[in-house]
């Protein structure tokens, strides 16, 4: 008998993404059983499937039972497992905050806009979720290097990051554009990683680029003054 699961993973594990629309992907999503044991196989490989309901694709994770496996060495904290130098990560951290940010929160503003509509209607349905490409900010390399040139490494370090973190499918670069890649939207845990580009180093740097959230805080869940720099903290390592 076909083994629907097994067939998953290993498309995961070869292809590293999925579009949410595909047949298995949505299985996984949307069939409690099936993602059950599609959990608890997961699980036991020390890996977990990796999805966020704004995200376009689906990928897998490190677990985090397995993590210092992966990323534990001898004398430091690896932040991730594709050979990315510290200044490639900073780079994809810039481009996931002046991209996601201002994806979710147009995906938020158009969620609450559909809200407010269907109270005007007597037999209003649910809007699922847009994920159309307009949600996502398209980057000029050209500004991208002139705003950021002198603290990523210059032009010849910024061009062969880009094509690094294009390869790895976190980028599309088009026309001189930067574009979301499949695997943008999961490169970092929105709920922490947000806060901190907004509430430390990065949120000076980008100033008014970058737009907040009125969310209220505990003192506990701030990190005022931190960079938000994935290469500097365990915590903060790439999620797939």
């Amino acid at each position: 008998m076909h083994d629907e699961i097994a067939a998953l993973i290993a498309r995961l594990l070869a292809q590293r993404w999925l579009p949410r629309e595909d047949p298995l992907a949505r299985k996984a999503l949307l069939d409690e059983t099936f993602r059950e044991e599609l959990d608890r196989r997961l699980r036991d490989s020390g890996l977990y499937l990796h999805e966020h309901p704004y995200a376009g694709h689906i990928s897998l994770g490190v677990a985090r039972a397995a993590e210092q496996a992966v990323f534990g060495g001898h004398d430091s904290w690896q932040s991730n497992s594709l050979q990315l130098d510290r200044d490639a990560i900073a780079l994809l951290v810039v481009i996931w905050a002046l991209i996601i940010l201002p994806k979710r929160q147009r995906q938020l503003d158009r969620l609450q806009a559909d809200a407010d509509a269907s109270q005007t209607q007597m037999f209003a349905e649910g809007k699922p979720i847009s994920r159309e490409p307009a949600m996502s900010p398209v980057l000029s390399e050209r500004t991208l290097l002139a705003d950021f040139g002198d603290r990523l490494g210059g032009k010849t370090r910024i061009n062969i990051n880009l094509g690094q973190l294009a390869r790895h499918g976190f980028i599309v670069r088009r026309k001189e554009g930067v574009a979301e890649g499949p695997l943008l939207d999961l490169a970092f845990d929105y709920e922490r990683t947000a806060r901190r580009i907004l509430d430390g180093a990065l949120g000076d740097l980008l100033g008014h680029r970058i737009p907040r959230e009125d969310e209220d805080e505990t003192d506990d869940e701030r990190i005022d003054g931190q960079p938000a720099d994935a290469a500097d903290s365990e915590e903060e390592r790439l999620n797939v």
